[in-house]
């Protein structure tokens, strides 16, 4: 009878610590997914205000909405936490959906060969950012489902895991951009 006992304890504590390790794993790659969007979040970072310099010489009308993405530019990125830097992303996206639609009214503007390859750029970028969200949410999506399953929620509340924020579009994103000048 002791034997089975310590049998049964020991699988408890077996499992406990497969899933301590499941945990940490998945937590890591979350955090692992997060940095490589950031990377590219990053980069959009410092690349739009080498994109508002070209406009503005062509758009002296949309000096509101080139006036906004320098405001929000001058916050110190690294010193934004995971959940502003999130939020700042979908800011500056929807700027950039601004600043696209501006230049469809400035034919000169779009034949600017430094406009042309910023905008170029920003494009992959905004590919990459769009893989690397991807990714991220599919490592939430594991994460959470972890954290989230029965038993591990048990398991996952003893160890303080909670469930990840999903990086998602806003509603404003989803809708076109109105550009009137």
């Amino acid at each position: 009878m002791l034997y089975v006992v310590v049998g049964i304890i020991l699988i408890i504590l077996i499992y406990v610590f497969i899933m301590y390790n499941a945990f940490v794993r998945i937590d890591n790659k979350v955090e692992e997914a997060f940095s490589t969007m950031d990377i590219y979040l990053k980069k959009r970072w410092d690349l739009v205000p080498n994109l508002v310099e070209t406009v503005k010489g062509y758009a002296t009308y949309e000096s509101q909405t080139l006036r906004e993405i320098t405001n929000l530019r001058k916050i110190n990125y690294e010193a934004l936490s995971y959940k502003e830097r999130l939020n700042t992303s979908n800011k500056i996206n929807a700027y950039i959906g601004k600043i696209m639609a501006i230049a469809e009214n400035y034919p000169e503007l779009k034949a600017n060969n430094n406009f042309l390859k910023l905008s170029e750029e920003l494009t992959n970028i905004e590919n990459d950012i769009a893989n690397a969200r991807k990714y991220y949410n599919g490592c939430v999506r594991q994460f959470n489902n972890k954290v989230e399953m029965f038993p591990n929620s048990i398991l996952a509340k003893i160890f303080g895991y909670t469930s990840k924020k999903w990086f998602e579009a806003k509603a404003s994103e989803r809708e076109s951009v109105q550009v009137e000048l």
